[in-house]
């Protein structure tokens, strides 16, 4: 399939940078502005692109896949999760899928351990009363948190993100411990100095930090459920850069206002941008939009990787990132 005839259509504005790289390479439609596509737009974009390059925002569900034109051919996504593409009609219908994994792991682990120290810190209380004019000096007992150094980090998922997260708390003096689909090889565990738990019940009931780093996938939702979250110690801090769908949102938030869970860190939610008010407020709770990789480099990256994508299949080639169901 020659590039010149190739129709792009990508459904989110994105850095200046790659924008203009598409347009030098492709056919592309571009948005005017920042609001995610409607549901009417990605029905008609499917009908009509080869190439639809879709973001976390945007659902291509089973449903909108039926109604894709016979020209749809590869749906490059911007960024790692696909859990928002249902990647399996895609392949039952001849779409490729792909995705641009490693280009964010540092940035999504450098902002664990930012929400890590943020919780365990109190670092928004102080700044809040910083802001707020109200800071008398100085005071012994005032704003105490914990120190993090000999803590125990529990990583749920030691895939790149797990382990950059690991890497980053062993420097801080941590204790790093994990649980994962599948044991590391022994010579990454000895060079982490990781402890794996082959049950994840028993390894969250002993650790001081949980940090959520798995995707979202069907045999991962509610993987800390009500059950599982009351088997954390009242002293222990949970933190979510990965997925919100992986923690029952109800259940820790009830744990949160009751003093059951010492404090949360949390960049994701589990319905999107509908974040559960009752967490709005909590002063051992901190929010964030979603920023674990908001770098300038890392959007680059991405860009880059699904250029990269986009122009391996147009030269007649699987592209390198191609994402199938089997992995997931």
């Amino acid at each position: 399939m020659p590039s010149e005839r190739l129709s792009v259509v990508v459904t989110r504005r994105l850095p200046e940078a790659v924008e203009t790289r598409i347009k030098e390479l492709f056919d592309v439609r571009l948005r005017d502005d920042d609001a995610p596509m409607s549901r009417a737009e990605l029905t008609e974009a499917v009908k009509t692109a080869d190439i639809l390059v879709p973001t976390v925002t945007d659902e291509i569900d089973a449903a909108l896949l039926a109604g894709a034109g016979p020209r749809l051919k590869l749906i490059a996504n911007y960024g790692v999760g696909v859990d928002h593409i249902d990647v399996a009609t895609a392949r039952q219908r001849g779409i490729l899928v792909s995705n641009t994994p490693g280009v964010l792991t540092d940035d999504t682990a450098d902002m664990t351990m930012a929400l890590l120290l943020a919780v365990t810190r109190r670092i928004p209380e102080g700044l809040s009363v910083m802001q707020s004019g109200e800071w008398g000096g100085w005071a012994p007992t005032a704003l105490l948190g914990g120190r993090v150094s000999g803590r125990r980090l529990g990583i749920l998922g030691m895939g790149r993100i797990g382990q950059a997260v690991a890497q980053r708390a062993r420097a801080f003096g941590m204790q790093i411990h994990y649980h994962n689909r599948r044991r590391l090889r022994p010579e990454v565990e000895d060079a982490l100095e990781a402890t794996y738990w082959e049950s994840l019940d028993q390894m969250v009931a002993r650790m001081d930090v949980i940090s959520v780093n798995c995707p979202h996938t069907p045999s991962t939702f509610h993987l800390l459920n009500a059950r599982r979250l009351k088997l954390m110690k009242p002293s222990a801090v949970l933190v979510n850069t990965s997925r919100g769908e992986v923690i029952d949102e109800n259940a820790m938030t009830r744990m949160l206002k009751a003093g059951d869970i010492s404090g949360a860190g949390l960049d994701v939610y589990e319905h999107g941008t509908e974040v559960n008010p009752d967490l709005q407020g909590l002063p051992n709770v901190v929010l964030l939009p979603h920023m674990g990789s908001a770098t300038q480099e890392g959007r680059l990256e991405m860009g880059e990787k699904v250029i990269i994508n986009i122009k391996t299949f147009a030269d007649g080639h699987r592209p390198p990132d191609q994402v199938v169901p089997g992995m997931l």
